[in-house]
């Protein structure tokens, strides 16, 4: 006998094949479907987060992948769409959507949007990456991102960032401002003239 087969058999030692039919998964039985309160819970999941949501996932047009990102509503200057391009608004928050499937990054950026433009936030930074080709996953997010957003009636311009802040990787969104906003401005501003 060979070393190795000895230190096995004495490692082994009382060990014993089970018996026939023991241990082995019964093929011929189906698992229980699930109960009535996983099937709701599951439904809750998939339209948490989808309800109004109006984004498209229809097809899109691609956008080359060294093109930059560029869109503002009628009525917005291009003084805006200058300042936001060059990195002049600060983003007040930040949404990574790198290396996620398209439907969670339709869910997540709907989300995002609307509550930011809850809590009165005006500049947003959405973070999407870019790839080399025109049709790389992060190309096709980037498409996408660029339809989505202007179906927002909250967004009033999107640029891709510069350089510094992520370059074609990264989108700039201005938001309008709440109707909260809006109010506290002509208040302020009402207290000015008097």
């Amino acid at each position: 006998m060979h070393m190795m087969d000895r230190e096995f058999r004495r490692q082994m030692g009382d060990v014993r094949p089970l018996a026939k039919g023991k241990g082995r998964a019964d093929v011929g039985s189906r698992p229980a479907g699930p109960n009535d309160a996983q099937v709701a819970r599951r439904q809750a999941a998939e339209q948490d987060g989808e309800e109004g949501n109006f984004l498209s996932d229809d097809f899109v047009e691609l956008v080359g992948s060294h093109d930059p990102l560029d869109y503002r509503r009628d009525g917005i200057q291009l003084g805006v769409v200058e300042r936001l391009r060059h990195g002049g608004y600060a983003p007040e928050a930040h949404l990574h959507l790198q290396r996620r499937p398209l439907a969670q990054c339709r869910r997540e950026l709907f989300g995002f949007i609307r509550d930011a433009h809850a809590q009165g936030l005006r500049s947003l930074m959405v973070v999407h990456g870019r790839g080399r080709e025109d049709d790389s996953p992060a190309n096709i997010l980037r498409s996408y991102l660029a339809k989505w957003l202007a179906q927002f009636e909250e967004v009033q311009a999107f640029a891709s960032a510069p350089a510094s802040q992520g370059g074609l990787g990264a989108t700039l969104v201005m938001l309008r401002k709440s109707d909260q906003a809006r109010a506290n401005n002509r208040e302020r501003q009402q207290k000015r003239r008097g």
